[in-house]
C-alpha cells in the first residue's frame, strides 16, 4: 500500500492532538468485539472540528481521484463513514450512497440507502479499519447490487494481518490516509508515549485478540 507521508504524518498529529485517538496502555479499553486495547480511535470527532474535516475531505477525494479517477458515486459505509463520505462526494461532485450492516427490517428494506444504477464505478469510504468485515459486507452487498466496486478508502487503519489477508481474499484493494505506523511514530516524536508504552503498543499490534496487559 502506497502512503503520501506528509499526508500521513499530518493525518495522524491531527487524530491525536483533537483525541479522535487515545493511546492508553496502562488503563486498556475494551472494544465491542470483546478486545482488550491499548488504543481506541473514533474518528467521529473529527467532524466537530472544521479544519480538520475539511483536510480529511480534501485529502481523501485527491486520493480517490489519483487511484480511480472519478467514480460514478461514492459510498460510505453506515453509521461511521456516512458524514465523511457525504464531505468527499460533494468535494468531487458526485451522487453518494450509504451501505448499512444489514437490510432493514421494514419500510422498503433497503441495505443500500440512495439512488444508483447497475454498472456504475462505486469507491467505498470507511472511517477506520479494524479486520476489515463489516467494510467488506458493505462492498459484497454493493457487488450483488451489480454495481462496479472500485476499491476503497479510508482515514485509518490499524494494520492487522487479518484485515489485510480479507482485504486480499475479496480482491478489493484499500487505501488510507494513515495507518498505525504513523501514528506511533508521531506520537513517539509528540511525546504522547514513552518507548515502554510503544513496545506495549507494539505487542498489542501483533496479536490484538490475544493480547493482555502485562
Amino acid at each position: 500500500m502506497d502512503f503520501n507521508k506528509d499526508t500521513a504524518k499530518e493525518t495522524a498529529e491531527l487524530l491525536l492532538k483533537i483525541k479522535a485517538i487515545k493511546l492508553s496502555p496502562k488503563t486498556p479499553f475494551t472494544w465491542a468485539s470483546g478486545w482488550k486495547s491499548p488504543i481506541y480511535c473514533d474518528n467521529r470527532i473529527t467532524l466537530s472540528y472544521p479544519p480538520v474535516r475539511n483536510f480529511l475531505k480534501e485529502k481523501i477525494a485527491k486520493l480517490v481521484e489519483n487511484k480511480y479517477g472519478k467514480p460514478d458515486v461514492i459510498a460510505g459505509v453506515a453509521t461511521g463513514a456516512i458524514a465523511i463520505g457525504i464531505l468527499v462526494a460533494q468535494e468531487l461532485g458526485i451522487p453518494f450512497i450509504y451501505v448499512r450492516p444489514k437490510p432493514k427490517k421494514h419500510g422498503r428494506k433497503n441495505q443500500i440507502e440512495g439512488y444508483f444504477e447497475k454498472g456504475q464505478n462505486i469507491v467505498v469510504i470507511e472511517d477506520l479499519i479494524s479486520t476489515g468485515q463489516s467494510s467488506l459486507e458493505a462492498v459484497q452487498a454493493l457487488k450483488e447490487a451489480e454495481t462496479n466496486v472500485k476499491g476503497m478508502v479510508a482515514i485509518f487503519s490499524y494494520g492487522f494481518e487479518v484485515a489485510s489477508d480479507n482485504f486480499k481474499k475479496h480482491n478489493i484493494e484499500l487505501s488510507t490516509l494513515s495507518n498505525f505506523n504513523f501514528l506511533i511514530a508521531q506520537a513517539l516524536d509528540n511525546n504522547y508515549i514513552s518507548n515502554e508504552e510503544l513496545k506495549t503498543l507494539e505487542q498489542w499490534r501483533l496479536n490484538p485478540k490475544e493480547w493482555k496487559q502485562n
